[in-house]
């Protein structure tokens, strides 16, 4: 093809709406969309909702998005010959391994003459933007914040009105031969909790500040009310962008509720801050002098933990709802990796992978930063004293036991004075309520208050 065309290059950003490379692309004339996968760097339930996003994109896309399964650069190599392409468009992202490839495709296309600009529309910031007046980064995300919010936000874009769009087959793959449903029927579960797609994003946004963003501050924390987003995979994938979900809090009241809503997002801003500044966030203590820290190998614990079969009600409840809906409840996540890696003394990495492979917002920055906070050797972590204790924890947001119930149905007749403790039940409640412990239910794995004790000794030895 001898006529000038723009590649849009798609990675975390799959939306036409607020993207500026294909606003800026559709000025220009023809355009070229692409996607380029690598499935080594995802984890199972993450494949599921990028397939279903992809298939979104491609129908929002008139069918004309062309996915491929090779390195970047063979891609590119191979379009350059076939195209005459005038200039390359994409948003940034700040995985390593991607900052790696965007240079290399940079310079390559620079080599053939061909432009390149990059947008930041998949954050409300470039982490370069918020350093400290003496060049350093920030470690504590409160003054990070007060920081940031200095500036005013991002205002989104226009969806283009009309895309000259190129259909052209000869290279690529269809999404569906990228193979990215695993073959066990556990993706059904997965698909059957998400509608997946720019417009699934928009029905989630619309949904939450009708009914949960009203009380966002407290009902935040119990796992059984409506007051969570549900907005992290479509943030991830980039179905809906940050600058778009602010917009819309425009017409939400100035409130307690909006602010700390805001402030959950600039948590995911200080995560990407994190790993764009310490690249080896996902595998190094941030605090090394955890290197040394004396992590148990228990193949058994950790099983049970990752089955939701751990004896505690509130840290079953929340492994199962991941296993069955890749997703769980925040106050919940702070709760059962407190549990890993301080009552079980499991080594913080175990939890990042099982998440990183269960979770379908599965995200580098997010999933790193916060299993670091919560052992203790991340940047601005939570004390080393601070054990959150499933019991108290279960009482305190979910006293009822709805959450419990809903996701550990072995208890679901055990009256709430007992839901989180079944242990201390009379055995006549627990004949009358189905249960057997150790045979319908499990005994807990461990003992707390022992287990809580080790942990401090451990940690005070630091």
């Amino acid at each position: 093809m001898n006529e000038q065309l723009s590649i849009v290059w798609y990675r975390q950003d799959l939306r036409i709406s607020d993207h500026p490379p294909l606003w800026e692309a559709s000025k220009r004339g023809k355009i070229l969309p692409i996607y380029i996968c690598d499935p080594s760097t995802l984890g199972e339930a993450s494949k599921i909702f990028l397939h279903h996003s992809l298939h979104s994109l491609n129908h929002w896309l008139k069918s004309c998005l062309h996915v491929y399964k090779k390195d970047p650069i063979s891609v590119f190599s191979q379009l350059v010959k076939d195209y005459k392409v005038d200039h390359l468009y994409f948003n940034l992202c700040y995985e390593p391994w991607i900052i790696k490839e965007t240079k290399e495709v940079v310079a390559f296309c620079k080599s053939k003459g061909i432009n390149s600009t990059a947008f930041n529309a998949n954050f409300l910031y470039h982490p370069s933007t918020l350093t400290k007046e003496d060049g350093t980064f920030y470690k504590v995300f409160t003054p990070f914040k007060k920081n940031a919010l200095k500036f005013p936000f991002r205002k989104p874009i226009s969806t283009p009105t009309k895309l000259d769009l190129i259909k052209d087959l000869k290279h690529c793959v269809t999404i569906d031969a990228l193979n990215l449903l695993p073959k066990n029927p556990w993706r059904k579960k997965i698909e059957e909790n998400w509608e997946v797609g720019e417009k699934g994003a928009e029905i989630k946004l619309k949904q939450f500040i009708k009914e949960g963003i009203k009380g966002y501050r407290v009902g935040r924390d119990f796992p059984s009310e409506k007051h969570t987003s549900h907005l992290s995979p479509y943030l991830h994938f980039g179905e809906i962008s940050p600058a778009q979900v602010v917009a819309k809090l425009d017409g939400v009241h100035d409130s307690e509720d909006k602010a700390f809503f805001i402030s959950e997002l600039m948590w995911r801003e200080f995560s990407t801050y994190l790993l764009y500044f310490f690249p080896t966030l996902e595998e190094k203590n941030f605090n090394p002098k955890f290197n040394s820290y004396p992590w148990k190998k228990n193949t058994s614990l950790l099983k049970a933990w990752q089955e939701g079969k751990t004896g505690y009600p509130f840290i079953d409840a929340a492994m199962r709802e991941l296993w069955e809906t890749g997703y769980m409840h925040n106050r919940a996540r702070m709760v059962v990796a407190s549990f890993l890696v301080k009552n079980l003394n499991i080594h913080w990495h175990h939890g990042r992978d099982w998440f990183w492979n269960c979770l379908v917002d599965a995200d580098l920055a997010n999933n790193s930063a916060s299993w670091q906070w919560v052992a203790g050797c991340g940047v601005d972590a939570a004390p080393f004293f601070r054990i959150f204790n499933p019991v108290t924890q279960g009482e305190k947001f979910d006293a009822e036991g709805k959450y419990v119930k809903r996701w550990v149905k072995e208890l679901i007749d055990l009256p709430a004075k007992y839901i989180h403790e079944p242990w201390t039940a009379p055995k006549d409640i627990l004949d009358s309520s189905g249960v057997e412990l150790g045979k319908t239910y499990p005994y807990p794995i461990i003992e707390l208050s022992s287990s809580r004790i080790a942990a401090l000794k451990l940690y005070t030895s630091l």
